[in-house]
């Protein structure tokens, strides 16, 4: 929802202890979105076939599974509860750019009955934010598949239990996320980037800074990809996780994997909205080699 006016326009400092205020929208959108089908997403324009494990809502999620499959997501591992909506953000945003959020979790909160034991011929597990308690837990049915774990924790670091998170961290293939998400498992952990990184990748990212790889055999220091225009960044982290895990599963190294993410990302962020950019594998590799310099050189093909 977009305001047109000031939040603080029409806040009384003085009576915020009993808030009650409304705002007139001019604008309402419905966006599809959410952490593991955002990366789910993506990784499918890239030419994979992800599995999405998530608990969602009965009636809410038709349209939404529909769309994900099309796209050649798979999305028969979903744990659907018919008495519950799907977890949904309600974010008002005005003129200046400062958001109001409501967090609605819905089924989110029963993401620890989506079990993970149950299946097979796994290599790669990604955990990203979703119910604390559910996160936990399927950092240790990684472990048990033998797959490769990426965590990233996100905005769930305040919520999970410190030995939870340490375990996370612990069992990671990669651990991903921003600069001020390290500082916060920094705080609460003691861990820095550079001692998780002697014994596993960590890929921080810095905005329009770009972004980092870092790990035993040294630091990967990966350009932002050029943009056309900076619409919305919603979602672009997600979409950098996609690009990491595809390259990776690939073959490539940190190197490239890094830029897959960059370029994945800048696609988001010129759309309105985490899913609404579109590109197909051999444009990925056009728009690569341009923003780059070099051909996008993989193992295997994507």
């Amino acid at each position: 929802m977009e305001f047109g006016g000031r939040f603080g326009d029409h806040i009384l400092p003085d009576k915020t202890n009993e808030l009650n205020v409304a705002f007139l929208v001019e604008r309402l959108e419905k966006r599809r979105g959410g952490t593991a089908a955002n990366i789910a997403f993506s990784m499918a324009l890239l030419g994979e076939h992800p599995l999405l494990c998530a608990a969602v809502g009965g009636g809410d999620f038709v349209d939404f599974a529909a769309a994900l499959e099309a796209e050649g997501v798979d999305t028969s591992a979903v744990l659907t509860c018919d008495d519950i909506g799907t977890a949904t953000a309600f974010i008002t945003t005005d003129r200046d750019g400062n958001q109001l959020t409501a967090f609605y979790p819905g089924a989110m909160t029963r993401a620890a009955g989506v079990d993970l034991s149950v299946l097979s011929e796994i290599s790669e597990v990604v955990v990203g934010a979703d119910d604390a308690g559910a996160m936990a837990l399927h950092v240790e049915q990684a472990g048990a598949l033998g797959a490769r774990l990426f965590f990233v924790p996100a905005q769930q670091i305040p919520a999970m239990r410190d030995e939870d998170l340490r375990r996370g961290l612990d069992r990671a293939w990669l651990v991903g996320g921003n600069d001020y998400e390290f500082e916060m498992i920094r705080e609460r952990t003691g861990l820095s980037i550079d001692s998780l990184s002697a014994s596993r990748l960590v890929a921080v990212t810095r905005g329009a800074a770009g972004s980092e790889l870092h790990g035993p055999d040294g630091v990967s220091l990966i350009p932002p990809a050029p943009v056309s225009e900076v619409v919305d960044p919603t979602g672009a982290g997600d979409a950098y996780v996609a690009g990491l895990v595809t390259g990776f599963r690939a073959g490539a190294s940190p190197d490239v994997a890094g830029r897959m993410g960059s370029l994945a990302a800048a696609y988001v962020v010129e759309q309105h909205g985490p899913q609404r950019h579109r590109f197909d594998v051999p444009g990925f590799r056009a728009r690569y080699a341009t923003a780059f310099g070099m051909a996008l050189d993989l193992p295997t093909n994507p």
